[in-house]
C-alpha cells in the first residue's frame, strides 16, 4: 500500500507541503523496493534520509511556529524532539543489526506516526499560519 498526500494531509503551506511530498516519495520508494524484493537494500538509505529529513523539516516548522507566535509550539516541539530521538535509536539499531523484517516494520510504524502528526498537528499549524 502506497502513501498518498491526500487533501486531508495538505496544509496549504507551500514549504510544509513540499517537504511532506518528499517524505511520501521516500517512503513509497522503500515500499516499491520491498515489492520488488529489494527492500533490505533500500532500508538503510531510507532511514538515513528520514533522519536528515526530520531534522530539516522539523527545524523549518519550528521557525514558522516561533515567527508566527504559534500557541501550540511547546507541545509540537516536544513531539519533534521525541520523534527525532526514536528515529535515531531505530536507525542505530538498524545499522547494528542490519536490515531485518523487524527493522522494516519499525520504520514503517515511524512513518505512520509522522503521517498521523501531519494529519492533526501540522494542519493546526497551517490553519494558524493562514489565520
Amino acid at each position: 500500500m502506497r502513501y498518498e498526500l491526500t487533501q486531508d494531509l495538505l496544509t496549504g503551506n507551500n514549504l510544509i507541503d513540499t517537504e511532506h511530498k518528499q517524505l511520501f516519495a521516500a517512503i513509497n520508494d522503500l515500499l516499491d523496493a520491498c515489492a520488488q524484493g529489494k527492500g533490505r537494500e533500500k532500508l538503510v538509505d531510507t532511514a538515513k534520509f528520514l533522519n536528515n529529513y526530520v531534522n530539516k523539516h522539523f527545524s523549518d516548522e519550528e521557525k514558522l511556529q516561533v515567527s508566527s507566535n504559534y500557541p501550540g509550539y511547546p507541545p509540537h516541539k516536544t513531539f519533534h524532539d521525541g520523534y527525532k530521538r526514536q528515529l535515531s535509536n531505530a536507525t542505530q539499531q538498524l545499522l547494528t543489526e542490519g536490515p531485518t523484517v523487524r527493522a522494516l516494520g519499525q520504520l514503517n510504524q515511524m512513518a505512520a506516526v509522522l503521517i498521523s502528526h501531519i494529519r492533526t498537528e501540522d494542519r493546526k499549524l497551517a490553519k494558524h499560519l493562514k489565520g
